[in-house]
């Protein structure tokens, strides 16, 4: 039964993401963090799932999980954009039945509004990891929807200069209740460097393991899977390097275990919007390495580490870094000081007004 907050019904909106927990894909984690944290009193909630649910998720009052078969999910997925009794449509996904609905809606004067968000660069079409059949899909999906929202500055200045579309910002957010430095802990005989991260050409992590040679006191672990994993595997056995470790894809608590176990987050990255693993790793204070070409707000230049400009200086950062235990700690704390401001509380609130006022705005556009 669906309760209502005074006199007004709860908005209702289809999530186009799954619930379930534990899925890798970093967007559809940032989708179950926001409804878990949805005021359930003002906001109905509809979302697919295909296993097990997230549990904050199944618990929620005024949520509706949509199960989902196995193979040929188009149908029942594309079912409910278009029968569904939503009034928005959020995180809009790239894929055929948001496709569809997209080529659909319009004709069928459809009168839902459609939230999409960009979480990196908009230059898909110069990356030469992504195919052009994705490309397409993306700019007939997402990039169709009516309103667009980037995670940082410099998403935004690309979806501009890419496309000429306007969008408003609202970050990525981390969990700093969980995302926490270790309470007690020893210092590492051998300093730890740490990268998470799908091990893809434009993550750059070879400049891991190039780093690794420079630095053979120090140990360096890369956590995240991708097609590069052999290759760089096989680089450090050809180097004879013994201070690389591939850890593979991490859940959530350990690649935590990980980020407090480590001194140094080391992210070279070229191609993001704002990593939410960098605000991962500074939410456990740690100082952060990063690259400038996407200046992610969420890294304070020279307070809670560095934004570099090439990969030499990255290397040059990691050598002060490595040799200053007292900045590195200091940089750490002030990490977290930082990361707190894009708590997922402080960031779900950003999300929960954007949608009273598109659905007020909705309801001005029926009542005229």
């Amino acid at each position: 039964m669906t309760r209502t907050l005074g006199s007004r019904r709860p908005i209702r909106i289809l999530v186009d993401s799954f619930a379930d927990a534990g899925l890798p894909n970093a967007q559809m984690g940032n989708a179950r963090e926001i409804v878990s944290r949805m005021d359930p009193e003002r906001f109905h909630v509809s979302m697919f799932v295909l296993g097990e649910p997230d549990a904050r998720i199944a618990l929620r009052k005024n949520t509706r999980l949509i199960q989902l078969p196995e193979k040929r999910k188009t149908v029942p997925i594309l079912r409910e954009f278009l029968r569904g009794t939503h009034k928005l449509v959020f995180y809009l996904k790239s894929s055929p039945a948001s496709w569809c609905y997209q080529s659909l809606r319009h004709k069928w004067k459809d009168k839902r509004t459609v939230i999409g968000t960009l979480e990196g660069q908009s230059n898909l079409r110069n990356e030469p990891t992504i195919a052009r059949e994705a490309v397409f899909l993306w700019e007939h999906t997402v990039l169709r929807c009516d309103y667009l929202f980037s995670n940082s500055r410099s998403v935004q200045k690309s979806l501009e200069r890419e496309y000429g579309l306007p969008s408003e910002i609202i970050p990525t957010g981390v969990d700093t209740n969980f995302f926490v430095p270790a309470r007690e802990r020893a210092p590492n005989a051998r300093l730890k460097v740490l990268f998470a991260g799908s091990l893809r050409t434009y993550k750059h992590p070879e400049v891991v393991v190039e780093a690794a040679a420079r630095f053979p006191h120090a140990e360096f672990r890369l956590a995240g899977m991708g097609p590069l994993a052999d290759e760089l595997r096989d680089r450090a056995r050809a180097q004879g390097l013994t201070n690389v470790f591939l850890l593979g894809p991490l859940p959530a608590p350990r690649l935590r275990d990980e980020y407090q176990k480590a001194d140094i987050f080391l992210f070279p990255s070229k191609w993001e919007g704002s990593p939410k693993v960098i605000m991962e790793a500074a939410s456990c204070e740690l100082p952060v390495i990063a690259r400038n070409e996407y200046a992610p707000e969420t890294v304070a230049h020279g307070e809670t580490g560095y934004l570099a400009d090439g990969t030499e200086e990255i290397f040059c950062c990691l050598e002060g870094l490595l040799k200053n235990t007292e900045l590195r700690r200091e940089m750490g704390r002030k990490g977290r000081e930082l990361s707190k401001k894009f708590d997922w509380d402080l960031i779900t609130a950003q999300w929960e007004r954007v949608f009273v006022r598109l659905a007020e705005k909705q309801e001005a556009r029926r009542a005229s």
